[in-house]
């Protein structure tokens, strides 16, 4: 009896490993849950989408565990922004072959649409010929010289999803006609989920306000929001007492509405800035935390982002 029990837990356990294996064998694996969104939209149908960081986790600082290592070696495709977002990522990826792999900012439609970091708002070119006189020296400051944000800009979502389309069509000829249709169907419900938005976020348009951390640039250029600065360029880093004097001297003078934090990073100090002022408090999602993925994510995500604006700048 205990022997057909050992016999029974045994192939209990090779089938578990062997389904666990098989899971792991095909998908698009994306580094971050926007990304995701994006890819679950084109690959709907043909192969999984799974994403590599757990939710509350920041790109910024992650590090791969073996079983990361493995799903990355075993994916139809994986999807990330570059070396400047997720450091963590760059020596795994050199071990796959290139047509398994896309770096977003690396595309050659996307470059133009890239968008210089921190220096776009307050132009300071102090810290600008700091950053060039130091060259690329090493990841450890994630933006290099653009905004790595690149997942909050609808137009780089429509590239991505161009990009992925083609990448899985090179891998899977033969399931062209439902990537073709999803790509039709995303690109059509991104032109929609943009309408809908550009009559949301119009009113609070001229509407002053301060952001925890430089991430935001895409969606505030697009829609054409009035950001008044960000505590930190990096959320690892937090802020210096200079610089929470001077954001809480534009708050007591430019009369911001808003200030944001963040799921991933509630600073205490954004309160303590805040404190005795009028200014309200919200949280935007740069991640989109709890969105299931799926076809209509992408616009899910960004619908809930204009809703964190909206009901703390309105």
């Amino acid at each position: 009896m205990m022997v057909q029990k050992n016999k029974w837990l045994q192939r209990t356990l090779l089938a578990t490993a062997l389904v666990m294996a098989g899971n792991a064998t095909a998908a698009v694996v994306t580094s971050i849950r926007p990304l995701g969104f994006i890819a679950s939209a084109i690959a709907d149908g043909v192969t999984p989408t799974e994403i590599l960081l757990p939710d509350g986790a920041s790109p910024h600082d992650f590090a791969l565990r073996p079983s990361d290592i493995q799903r990355l070696r075993s994916a139809d495709l994986v999807l990330w922004v570059g070396p400047d977002m997720e450091a963590f990522l760059t020596k795994s990826l050199t071990q796959l072959p290139a047509n398994k792999q896309l770096a977003i900012s690396e595309l050659p439609a996307v470059q133009p649409l890239l968008m210089k970091g921190d220096d776009d708002h307050d132009h300071d070119h102090a810290a600008e010929a700091h950053s060039h006189a130091d060259g690329d020296d090493g990841h450890d400051h994630h933006h290099g010289d653009y905004n790595m944000h690149v997942w909050l800009s609808p137009e780089v979502a429509k590239v991505t999803a161009i990009a992925i389309h083609d990448r899985l069509l090179e891998l899977m000829p033969q399931k062209k006609d439902k990537l073709d249709a999803n790509l039709r169907q995303f690109e059509d419900q991104l032109a929609q989920t943009d309408k809908n938005l550009v009559k949301m976020l119009t009113p609070v348009q001229g509407k002053g306000y301060f952001v925890f951390h430089d991430a935001y640039g895409y969606f505030e250029k697009h829609f054409g929001l009035s950001p008044l600065g960000h505590f930190t360029v990096n959320p690892e880093i937090q802020p210096g007492a200079q610089r929470l004097h001077q954001i809480r001297t534009q708050l007591v003078e430019q009369k911001a509405v808003c200030v944001f934090a963040e799921p991933q990073f509630r600073p205490a100090v954004i309160n303590a800035v805040a404190k005795g002022t009028n200014v309200r408090s919200g949280t935007l999602d740069p991640l989109g935390t709890g969105i299931e993925l799926g076809k209509d994510s992408y616009g899910n995500f960004l619908t809930a982002l204009s809703n964190q604006y909206v009901s703390c700048l309105k």
